[in-house]
């Protein structure tokens, strides 16, 4: 089993890319489970028509942690395996706590049995790398991180910050960094200073995507982009990464 997490600063489009590598994977035949672990849990929307489904948290809460992973656990038409963590009521809680409980129950309950995934990802907030956010990356559940950035600073800072805490833990034998995904938004020397951020940390961009009208219009539909435009330059981008991060991760 494949077990990687992709990390971004919020708005970088890391979901996008998330749901698009879980929908190029699962049409190679492979079975792909893709974990939200955003509060804000519209990780896996693109693979639901839009729609969010319910939440681990929300089920907690709802049944007060009797509930079955049919309750948390949707097959989309593309047969994508999709949880989403969830996070606190708002102003109350914390949302790194709901990422522990939801990768917890997964396991409680069996899912990685029951589902038999050939890959596993976890798409994860990384504007803060504390607490729960952190867990896909020191707990076991991923071996590989890759890090989605631009060329703007604060993405490049938020970036930075991740690939540092997986620095952090690489020596006690948790997550390695995958390498960078760049989500190109037409800055001045872009392409430059995503492969400066690679080298300060030993790593490379795998992958890039160019900003493109068909995005924003596979989103409105929700849907991932390589499933309403099949044909366009940003399917065969979002492919090509797709490709990469299956390879790197050990994928033949």
């Amino acid at each position: 089993m494949i077990k990687f997490a992709i990390y971004g600063k919020g708005g970088i489009g890391k979901s996008t890319i998330a749901c698009n590598i879980s929908a190029a994977l699962a049409a190679k035949g492979l079975t792909v489970m893709q974990i939200g672990c955003d509060p804000k849990a519209d990780s896996t929307s693109l693979l639901h028509g839009g729609e969010r489904v319910p939440t681990v948290l929300d089920m907690t809460r709802k049944t007060g942690g009797k509930f079955t992973l049919d309750d948390v656990v949707f097959r989309t038409e593309s047969g994508v395996f999709c949880v989403e963590a969830g996070g606190p009521v708002p102003g109350l809680g914390c949302a790194g706590r709901g990422i522990i409980n939801a990768l917890e129950s997964l396991e409680k309950l069996g899912a990685y049995e029951r589902y038999k995934p050939d890959v596993v990802i976890y798409d994860v907030l990384g504007d803060v790398v504390c607490g729960g956010f952190s867990m896909p990356m020191r707990k076991g559940y991923a071996d590989k991180i890759f890090v989605v950035c631009s060329g703007e600073k604060m993405s490049r800072y938020a970036a930075a910050n991740i690939c540092m805490a997986v620095d952090n833990f690489k020596g006690r034998g948790y997550a390695s960094l995958g390498g960078i995904i760049l989500n190109r938004r037409g800055v001045p020397d872009e392409d430059a200073a995503a492969a400066e951020l690679a080298s300060d940390f030993g790593t490379s961009v795998i992958g890039a995507l160019d900003r493109s009208e068909d995005i924003p219009v596979a989103e409105e539909q929700g849907r991932a982009v390589i499933q309403s435009a099949s044909e366009s330059t940003a399917a065969a981008q979002l492919k090509a990464i797709a490709d990469s991060v299956y390879a790197i991760c050990g994928g033949v």
